[in-house]
């Protein structure tokens, strides 16, 4: 399931990246750097990086504070000094963000890319997590979301596969600047005695007894389905031995015993 979602949060990348030349008039912050441009005035074209005070030293003007304003404003505030100073008459500027440094939100875990993605225009969980590269083969199916909002933290966990399941886009929520999405280990349970493949398992969604047996490679000549056991620990971390039956559903961190054949 997690190696066909995401091949599906791949290919959404790549529909973001042809998306990507469509650039959303975004918030100008520090460490952002920009490439101004005025039509018929290449004296004035200028990349600069915006400093840690939101602010930008542009030729004839001198410092000019952008921080904070979409670039079509910055663009604006530009063309107002241009023409006020008496240097351009009408000038038409164009801004370009080339790297977007202030608004970014971090993406840590079990993903194929870990790092920081910047969020230019609306980004939601989704589209993050296909510009990461996808879940990798051992994330889990839910993505937790940390962030600050009003002064608070905030803590939510959110199932992909669930999502891309139900169609229930209403939880692929929209991300801020600020945002840590983290993708955990998928859940495993333990199998030991006469399989053919003893050791740790990817615990897969409503996975019974007779399951996990076929994901331990089956029974040994020597093995028999009678008798298995699970070794859980219950909520104080006490652990106790259940007898367990073929449809009985495994829990996290279980350990499943399979017996050796009297006969």
């Amino acid at each position: 399931m997690m190696k066909r979602m995401g091949m599906w949060l791949a290919a959404l990348g790549l529909m973001l990246a042809v998306s990507g030349a469509q650039a959303a008039d975004v918030e100008l912050g520090p460490g952002d750097v920009i490439k101004v441009q005025v039509y018929n005035n290449p004296d004035l074209s200028l990349e600069t990086r915006v400093s840690e005070s939101g602010t930008i030293s542009y030729p004839l003007i001198g410092v000019v504070s952008v921080g904070g304003l979409p670039t079509a404003a910055a663009e604006k505030k530009l063309a107002q000094l241009l023409q006020s100073g008496g240097y351009v008459k009408q000038p038409q500027v164009n801004i370009v963000v080339t790297s977007l440094q202030s608004q970014q939100v971090s993406v840590l875990g079990q993903v194929n890319r870990p790092g920081r993605y910047p969020v230019d225009g609306k980004r939601t969980l989704l589209d993050i997590l296909a510009q990461a590269g996808g879940v990798a083969a051992d994330g889990g199916d839910v993505v937790t979301l940390l962030r600050k909002r009003d002064g608070k933290s905030l803590r939510e966990q959110i199932d992909i596969v669930d999502i891309a399941r139900k169609g229930d886009m209403a939880r692929d929520v929209d991300l801020q600047s600020g945002d840590v999405l983290y993708v955990e280990r998928a859940p495993r349970f333990y199998i030991y005695g006469e399989v053919q493949r003893p050791g740790p398992v990817r615990l897969e969604r409503a996975m019974t007894v007779l399951q996990a047996l076929s994901a331990g490679g089956g029974l040994t000549p020597r093995g028999t389905e009678r008798g298995i056991r699970i070794k859980r620990a219950d909520a104080q971390g006490k652990i106790e031995v259940i007898s367990a039956k073929h449809d009985d559903l495994l829990r996290p961190d279980d350990v499943v015993y399979v017996q050796e054949s009297l006969f």
